[in-house]
């Protein structure tokens, strides 16, 4: 018994010493990944027959201190609840509560290492003033929300608890299915300067003329989203993970200067009360015209930056089945607007920007906008809403229903006062302005969960953004979205998935734009083409049009619009951080042997022709030989060698092609090359191989192989590769489509790398006696060289 058990021990150990690695299915489905269908979201990645959604209506009414740099307001909230569940209590956001001083945001802010930060090599690696500013104006700021009352429809008090940037509301009965409550909130906040704390609005002071600029958002208590997939949409606001909201209708009346203009979400219900009559003229010419109109002029804004009224005006906005609300008020703002209709789509395009936004806001801004809107409807739905609005203001882009935030401006040479921009803020401008109207189709529209997953707007969008400009010019300067630009990120080793919750992604703007907007251009571009791809895309985008989609629905509505299995590309691109990295390891090229002895033996010889002649050869060469001396010691051997043909192998050869078929007797006639190619996939990522082949006529093709060519064997694969002539040279993925990481194992033959080298002086030893003698410098030296500086 002890010898047998003795005996298996070893049998056990040496079958597992050798057992087989467990195969890595790069195509396996995803069904352990995505949750299974059901009656709200189906398999399809449709909206099921029970798909339901939430709703919360809002009148609010608020009044801008602009002294105190502060929001006081008062909402009515009407919630319905569209669920099939029994609501005990209701969440709502206080995203203010961001700014107070013992936040989540700042309390877990952290810094590099400090060995990093000690050792700063320069202002890249080291604390910035702007970076000390904002910690310590952070500790002194009064910011976050203060609730003053929160009543139900009745008058009577309402129990809630504050969870740091989230409230919960007790309700006094429970909230069934199909029915609704109405409630109502005041409240109060200190508006953050926006390039002192950051975020996603604040104010802007401009010193010049001593005026103000506000853009407000998250300025008032918001309802949580509760939906099928995660209930509660409660997860804290600690500053990447952005938004989730209801849809619903919003009445607005926003009391401010009697000299701001104001621009919003929403349509304004009141233009005679807080324009003037030459404004509304302005205002109705811009709608038929072909070019933006100036509606308030630059003379007039710099003529409103010199006094500010005493009075107030109310400025009364509406909108319809929006996510949201955000509006900016100054007596700085120049306005122009151009009206857009066709199709679907009827709209005023809008800009707002101060003087120091021009010359380059009223040339690009509004036409920027237009522009978007014509793009993203071709790519989506018809833009549903009255208004789109580009702001320039302090923050550099942020976006809202029918609002955007945005930020590049020219430089004013602080000697001369010229005023010009540089070629990045030109196309800063253009691209930001693309970006976030164009997040009015996502997440405003198809209304993601940006709480939960980053990329499901910032990456569709960014991928939209791509072709937008694209369309704008030739050769648009872009940074983001042609697979060539995420090579750097996806050989890099500090990454986390896609597929990562928005708050714990590394390489944030890599992660959540980049990647994903390069992955869609590959799957477009590369994997389905761009009539499959495109009427996917289309099909999402009308499938969830108002609705909330998840990532699930996005990959099965993709899959299922272009009826093509795509799991292995989600899996590979949005689970994993692998990279493609595919090398041509080796090429051996075999002829069909014809049989015919004629062609064989002249192939052989041929190639025996082709060796290199040996050493002992080349320094024989003009040597004297015997049989030179005496010829007649040369018989049939020195006349013939191994490469003559003979009867016999001619005899052979009949014998063998008698009896082939015609189709045989062609086949082995038509002189075809074959090439065995060995492919190693180093990067992990599975993917199409693109191939261009050239030939020895100076032939160029390219062969387009599908990504399923890895199934069976994901790490290495042989290809037989077929040509009328000689191949000369191999390249894979020549066009840097499918953002291989490495080119230089791409080519065969391999091809030399080129780079520049770099010669430097040697660094002359630090001279500490010089140092100290070196003269003082007197304070017009000093001034001279502060202004030299600043130039």
């Amino acid at each position: 018994m002890k010898r047998f058990q003795i005996g298996l021990a070893a049998f056990c150990l040496t079958a597992t010493a050798f057992a087989a690695e467990p195969f890595d299915d790069k195509f396996r489905q995803l069904d352990e990944l995505l949750p299974t269908a059901n009656q709200y979201r189906t398999a399809s990645g449709a909206p099921g027959h029970a798909y339901w959604q939430q709703r919360a209506d809002y009148t609010i009414r608020a009044s801008l201190d602009e002294a105190n740099r502060a929001i006081t307001g008062s909402e009515q909230i009407t919630y319905h609840n569209n669920s099939p569940d029994t609501l005990n209590y209701l969440w709502l956001q206080l995203d203010q509560n961001i700014y107070k001083a013992d936040s989540d945001a700042r309390m877990t802010l952290t810094a590099p290492s400090r060995e990093a930060w000690a050792n700063a090599r320069g202002a890249e690696d080291g604390m910035k003033f702007e970076g000390m500013r904002g910690i310590l104006a952070g500790r002194d700021f009064d910011g976050g929300f203060k609730i003053t009352s929160v009543k139900g429809a009745g008058g009577a008090a309402l129990k809630t608890t504050i969870n740091r940037t989230m409230m919960r509301i007790d309700l006094a009965q429970p909230l069934k299915p199909g029915e609704k409550i109405t409630f109502s909130i005041d409240w109060s906040y200190k508006i953050n300067e926006q390039k002192v704390l950051g975020g996603r609005s604040g104010y802007e002071h401009f010193d010049e003329d001593k005026n103000d600029l506000f853009e407000i958002a998250q300025w008032f208590p918001r309802m949580a989203a509760y939906y099928d997939v995660y209930g509660w949409q409660h997860k804290q606001f600690l500053g990447s993970g952005e938004f989730t909201l209801e849809f619903g209708d919003y009445d607005v009346q926003l009391t401010v200067p009697s000299d701001h203009i104001i621009a919003s979400t929403g349509e304004l219900q009141n233009p005679n009360d807080v324009l003037s009559s030459a404004q509304r003229d302005r205002l109705a010419k811009a709608r038929t015209s072909k070019t933006p109109v100036i509606i308030v002029t630059q003379a007039e804004a710099e003529e409103a930056e010199k006094h500010q009224a005493k009075g107030t005006k109310t400025w009364h906005f509406k909108a319809k089945n929006v996510r949201d609300f955000a509006w900016a008020s100054s007596r700085k703002f120049i306005w122009d607007a151009q009206g857009y209709k066709k199709d679907g789509s009827n709209l005023m395009a809008m800009s707002y920007y101060p003087k120091e936004g021009n010359p380059l806001w009223e040339k690009y801004s509004t036409a920027a906008i237009i522009h978007t809107i014509e793009q993203y409807n071709k790519f989506s739905f018809d833009y549903p809403y009255p208004t789109a609005i580009s702001v320039n203001g302090p923050v550099g882009g942020m976006e809202y229903p029918m609002i955007s935030f945005n930020g590049p401006r020219p430089v004013k040479d602080k000697k001369t006062g010229e005023i010009t921009y540089t070629k990045r803020a030109k196309y800063g401008l253009i691209g930001v302005v693309i970006h976030e109207v164009g997040h009015n189709y996502f997440p405003m529209i198809v209304n993601s969960d940006e709480r939960q997953w980053t990329w499901m707007d910032e990456g569709l969008n960014t991928f939209v953004q791509s072709l937008a400009q694209e369309a704008w010019e030739e050769n648009y300067p872009a940074g983001r979205g042609d697979p060539r630009f995420i090579v750097d990120y996806m050989r890099s080793k500090n990454q986390v998935p896609i597929m990562t919750n928005s708050e714990s992604l590394l390489q944030f703007g890599n992660n959540a734009y980049a990647k994903p907007a390069a992955a869609l251009n590959i799957l477009r571009e590369t994997v389905l083409g761009r009539e499959l791809f495109d009427y996917a895309f289309r099909e999402y985008a009308r499938r969830w049009k108002f609705k909330r989609p998840t990532p699930a629905d996005f990959f099965r509505t993709m899959e299922d619009a272009s009826g093509t299995d795509l799991d292995w590309f989600w899996r590979g691109w949005f689970y994993t951080t692998d990279a493609v990295d595919v090398s041509i390891d080796g090429i051996t090229e075999y002829g069909v042997s014809t049989k015919n002895p004629e062609t064989e033996k002249a192939w052989k010889k041929a190639r025996h022709d082709a060796e290199p002649v040996s050493m002992i050869d080349q320094h024989n060469k003009g040597m004297v030989r015997k049989v030179d001396q005496h010829p007649e010691l040369k018989d049939f051997y020195n006349e013939h060698d191994d490469y003559t043909v003979t009867n016999a192998d001619r005899n052979k050869y009949a014998e063998a092609t008698g009896d082939l078929e015609q189709w045989e007797k062609d086949l082995l006639a038509q002189g075809k090359h074959l090439y065995l190619v060995d492919f190693s996939n180093l990067g992990g990522l599975v993917t199409p191989l693109i191939l261009e082949i050239e030939l020895k006529s100076g032939k160029k093709y390219i062969e387009r192989i599908p990504a399923e060519v890895w199934r069976y064997s994901p790490k290495k694969i042989t290809k037989v590769i077929v040509t009328d002539e000689s191949l000369v040279s191999l390249v894979q993925d020549p066009y840097w489509e499918t953002a291989d990481i490495d080119q230089s194992n791409n080519a065969w033959p391999r091809k030399v790398s080129q780079s520049r080298l770099e010669l430097f002086k040697s660094r002359q030893p630090d001279n500490m006696m010089k140092d100290f003698n070196t003269p003082l410098k007197k304070k017009d030296e000093e001034k001279k060289a502060a202004e030299s500086d600043k130039k």
